[in-house]
């Protein structure tokens, strides 16, 4: 017997099957946040009157003890219950009889898995921050530490001039200081209460929400009911953008470190117990680490759209689908934690060919040094061009001097204390 289902009804096994879907693995997750809400939301109704002294205590002392079972992973989802909402309340209930029904008053399920998904997203997208910010760190390191050390620049994947390693690290350091830009925008929208919106229009009974958004520690209130419950679904995309601004950011570094690997560029390496070999080839060392990153960032960064295409023209009130925004976004989050923290693991052990730049293959990453050298002294621009690139056609270019790049963000200027103090703005904006 579901709680909503009334005693004249027999519920068809596959029916209900297909309906709960995924649901219950999910709700596993949002066990400790439906416990959350449902602490806050029983403390506003003792306060507005809804609930005496004594049923709330009892109620609280209840929450506490499932909260401290999912803590310590005893707790389950019995199979014949629905999901997770009516699993506690029929905890509560087996335990404090009449008492334990009371929980539900001034709320439906529809804002009880509101609430419980934005304190979830909350919490998840702060763990995205730090897993985030600790990758910049270790890439703003890595660039102060290799700024001497020359690679090559390419253009269409042809040589173009010379970079180096201390501007390559410091250009995905820079992106992703812009991705954390987009991660605290959707955390400012995650962060918003949609508990006592009911079903979507609110309730006649006295609710105090300003309470409950002060318990539960949320920034602000979703104002308007039917809003709060179109936020499903909006809240998942905001987030799904961000991560996918991060993916697209680990995917690219990823290519890099695989072309850069590869035996006919030798830029980098890694210790042979990050990488892995090959059944039949003994010398070999592959990036598999770095290839699953790229992989995986490229499926992440395709959730905004499979969620838009799941919620394209629905219209306001609530609908079944966006129960299945969960099967979408839930393993993408798992999958970008995962990326930040083996990338980090990886390049904190990345060994960097600090010669490259000696080989006489790379001798044309020079050719606008010496266009440059020419300007300077005097001679127009176009015809510096002319000059250099009749040299390297008839086989006699060569360039002795020394690179002076000094503009921000070149070689001699990597601006990291720059890039790191836009990243301390945005890192402030998640405190707001």
């Amino acid at each position: 017997m579901k709680l909503w289902q009334k005693d004249s009804t027999i519920i068809s096994e596959q029916i209900q099957e297909f309906t709960v879907g995924r649901d219950k693995e999910f709700d596993l997750v949002l066990a400790k946040y439906d416990v959350e809400g449902s602490l806050a939301h029983t403390e506003m109704l003792n306060k507005v009157g809804l609930l005496s002294g004594d049923d709330w205590e009892l109620i609280r002392v209840e929450l506490k003890n499932i909260a401290a079972r999912i803590e310590a992973g005893t707790f389950e989802l019995q199979p014949e219950v629905e999901d997770i909402h009516s699993q506690i309340e029929i905890m509560l209930t087996a335990k404090l009889g009449d008492t334990g029904k009371k929980i539900h008053s001034g709320r439906s399920r529809n804002d009880q898995v509101a609430v419980d998904l934005k304190l979830y997203f909350r919490a998840e997208i702060k763990e995205i921050k730090e897993l985030t910010l600790a990758l910049f760190n270790l890439l703003q390191v890595l660039s102060d530490r290799h700024k001497d050390d020359l690679l090559p620049g390419y253009t269409h994947l042809q040589l173009a001039m010379p970079s180096s390693f201390g501007l390559w690290f410091g250009a995905y350091a820079e992106s992703l200081a812009d991705d954390m830009s987009l991660l605290a925008a959707a955390y400012k929208i995650t962060n918003k209460n949609p508990l006592g919106s009911g079903a979507g229009y609110g309730s006649s009974l006295p609710l105090d929400r300003s309470l409950t958004t002060s318990l539960l520690h949320f920034n602000a209130l979703h104002y308007n009911s039917v809003y709060a419950q179109m936020c499903r679904g909006k809240a998942e995309r905001f987030v799904a953008m961000a991560m996918s601004s991060i993916a697209a950011t680990l995917s690219r570094l990823s290519m890099d470190v695989c072309l850069y690997m590869n035996q006919n560029f030798g830029f980098l390496t890694f210790p042979d117990e990050l990488t892995t070999g090959s059944s039949i080839m003994p010398h070999k060392k592959n990036p598999d680490v770095f290839e699953l990153i790229r992989g995986k960032c490229n499926r992440i960064q395709a959730v905004p759209n499979e969620l838009a295409l799941l919620l394209t023209n629905l219209p306001s009130g609530y609908h079944r689908e966006v129960q299945l925004t969960k099967e979408i976004i839930f393993p993408a989050i798992g999958d970008l934690k995962a990326c930040l923290a083996i990338a980090c693991t990886m390049l904190d052990n990345v060994k960097i060919n600090s010669n490259i730049l000696g080989d006489e293959k790379y001798l044309s990453l020079f050719t606008v040094e010496r266009v440059n050298e020419l300007v300077l002294q005097g001679v127009a621009f176009r015809d510096a061009y002319k000059q250099v690139a009749a040299s390297v056609e008839n086989g006699t270019f060569r360039f002795n001097g020394a690179l002076h790049h000094t503009h921000e963000g070149s070689i001699g200027n990597l601006c990291t204390n720059e890039i790191r103090e836009i990243m301390n703005q945005t890192l402030r904006e998640f405190d707001n």
